[in-house]
């Protein structure tokens, strides 16, 4: 296991355990060469945005030196609501992909606008994070539209790379190993300063 690396924190969205999620697979996968911990899973029974964020950080309390950070979905959410309560220095960077946008309704079986707003969801903040992140765009997300999700990242001051048309990146989408989150990840390990325009 290398010590350089920094240490990774998943944060699953709202889905119930699943083996075949990309997440799961991918913490198996970099348990090998650096130090791993997953947030735990709350469901879809414990909506509280607020528990969430207070879990986030018991678990990075828990790590020591740089973390990267791996969100999808409603876990996106509940990093950014994070970044909004707490600070920590040694983030490395931030991996956000496929978030949902809570701001529009969603599908059914999915909580409702009035439920999310009620357990303290909404609205989702827009602040710039204060630490590198990349937003993984899908072109046919049915939870969040393309040009949606290019604003929050936009907003969150996150570069946003487009991963095609992978559907919300999940099993239900054929997702399963999701081999470029590695490699997305691996920008963080040697980050690169770069100066804004006409600083240079």
């Amino acid at each position: 296991m290398s010590r350089d690396a920094p240490s990774v924190l998943i944060v699953p969205g709202l889905r119930d355990h699943s083996a075949e999620h990309w997440q799961t697979l991918l913490a198996a996968k970099l348990a090998t060469t650096r130090k791993v911990r997953t947030v735990p899973l709350l469901g879809r029974r414990h909506l509280s945005c607020g528990e969430r964020v207070r879990i986030i950080q018991y678990e990075l309390a828990a790590i020591d030196g740089p973390v990267i950070l791996v969100a999808h979905s409603g876990g996106v959410i509940m990093l950014v609501h994070w970044a909004q309560w707490y600070q920590r220095a040694d983030i490395a960077g931030a991996l956000l992909a496929a978030p949902a946008d809570l701001e529009t309704p969603m599908p059914a079986g999915y909580p409702t606008m009035e439920t999310l707003q009620a357990h303290g969801w909404l609205p989702v903040p827009r602040s710039r994070l204060p630490f590198p992140s990349i937003v993984a765009a899908s072109s046919n997300d049915p939870l969040a539209s393309l040009p949606r999700v290019e604003r929050l990242a936009q907003d969150w001051g996150s570069a946003c790379v487009h991963v095609g048309a992978v559907g919300h990146l999940n099993p239900a989408s054929g997702f399963g190993e999701w081999p470029q989150a590695e490699a997305l990840i691996a920008q963080f390990d040697h980050p690169v300063s770069v100066q804004p325009p006409g600083q240079q």
